[in-house]
């Protein structure tokens, strides 16, 4: 199948509309990441219908668990711009900030975003750095990441950015290695003030195994100490 046809039959087999203008703007967007990509490192993915499926729909899977619709949301180790791109090339008017700690990165998607006429936020730092600048700190309703990191450390980089009430919505591969690595998050996720509310599954069209969005609830307060520099994060994880 095409990009926009998988992107068609994924979105309507999830019970997701499709708004005017997104699916041209997803498929430029694909084009000039491909483009980009041949002197940046930006994928692996190097097909469009690929594309498609890995990058574009494993995004908008958030759509099926969480509604975005006037939430402050951070995207922290976006890469390229997922899953945040996506979501906002969807729906421009959702309120996403782009982390990433690689200029060149944020570069790529602040000129995408003014290529497709979308309008974004985007910072080229570490998020335990960024968490000092004013209103970081406890000021998003929603945390979004896609970044290959064990949950115990996405949670002390992620759940000090949200607000009381607000959703830190990681998205992994729900296997066997997976269990193991949510049990060993427990105590962070604890410790940083938030709560386990629920995995919410879903499979991507040709993709072998399922996947997950853990929805985790920030209930409490992060003590100010978090986090902590990176190195001391990962020699020593909550």
């Amino acid at each position: 199948m095409s990009f926009c046809e998988i992107i068609r039959q994924g979105l309507a087999e999830w019970g997701l509309p499709l708004p005017p203008g997104a699916l041209e703007r997803l498929e430029r967007f694909c084009g000039l990441v491909l483009e980009t990509n041949r002197v940046m490192n930006l994928t692996a993915v190097t097909e469009p219908d690929a594309f498609a499926v890995r990058h574009v729909l494993d995004s908008l899977s958030l759509l099926t668990c969480a509604g975005l619709e006037g939430k402050a949301i951070i995207d922290i180790g976006t890469g390229p711009g997922f899953p945040g791109m996506p979501l906002k090339l969807y729906d421009p008017t959702l309120d996403i900030t782009f982390v990433d700690s690689t200029q060149k990165r944020i570069d790529f998607i602040i000129k995408s975003a003014e290529a497709l006429g979308v309008s974004v936020t985007a910072h080229a730092a570490r998020a335990e750095e960024l968490i000092s600048r004013k209103n970081m700190r406890g000021g998003f309703d929603v945390v979004l990441s896609r970044a290959v990191a064990p949950l115990n450390v996405l949670s002390e980089l992620c759940l000090p950015y949200l607000r009381t009430g607000g959703l830190f919505l990681p998205l992994k591969s729900d296997n066997e290695a997976f269990q193991d690595e949510l049990a060993q998050a427990g105590r962070a996720i604890k410790t940083l003030g938030g709560t386990l509310r629920r995995l919410h599954p879903y499979t991507l069209p040709g993709v072998e195994g399922q996947k997950c969005v853990v929805c985790i609830e920030k209930t409490g307060g992060t003590p100010p100490k978090y986090p902590r520099r990176f190195a001391k994060i990962s020699q020593s994880p909550l």
